[in-house]
């Protein structure tokens, strides 16, 4: 996957009961397992956020606490397309989807519920095809409390 449809990748994370937020290298988005080794130099006690969002089409979120990872995909039919979404329907056991399969997300719905945000909010967010996956990820950040730094990060 080249860099070019990479729309961005960010590290977020509390220090102190403050969040932080970097910018990643957009290879990173080439695989979950890449983005997975990118998190882990960052410390939190809440976890380490990663998000990324890929050519207008879907989005990743991971979260890894310790040795714990948690992962959401926001669109399942990104698998047939896109490495990185693949490697997480490959995390998670999730099967491909068939050519006539809805968009639907896939994995941990509850991947920031502690932080701030519901399940269900999740979902209804990621049910929403008047949004980019960018505009989600913004509407995350928005809602962890960490809405600001993210947009100037990315910009």
């Amino acid at each position: 996957m080249s860099e070019e449809s990479v729309d961005l990748a960010v590290v977020a994370f509390r220090e102190e009961g403050e969040w932080q937020v970097s910018e990643l290298p957009k290879a990173v988005a080439n695989d979950i397992d890449e983005l997975i080794a990118a998190l882990r130099p960052w410390r939190s006690d809440s976890g380490v956020l990663g998000l990324v969002a890929v050519d207008e089409d879907f989005f990743v979120l991971a979260r890894v606490q310790g040795t714990h990872v948690r992962v959401l995909l926001s669109d399942v039919t990104a698998v047939t397309e896109w490495p990185i979404a693949s490697g997480v329907a490959d995390l998670l056991d999730v099967p491909d989807p068939d050519d006539d399969d809805d968009p639907q997300p896939a994995g941990d719905m509850d991947i920031v519920s502690d932080l701030g945000m519901s399940a269900m909010d999740l979902a209804v967010l990621c049910d929403d095809p008047e949004l980019y996956p960018e505009e989600m990820l913004t509407n995350i950040a928005t809602r962890l409390g960490f809405g600001a730094q993210f947009e100037d990060v990315v910009g």
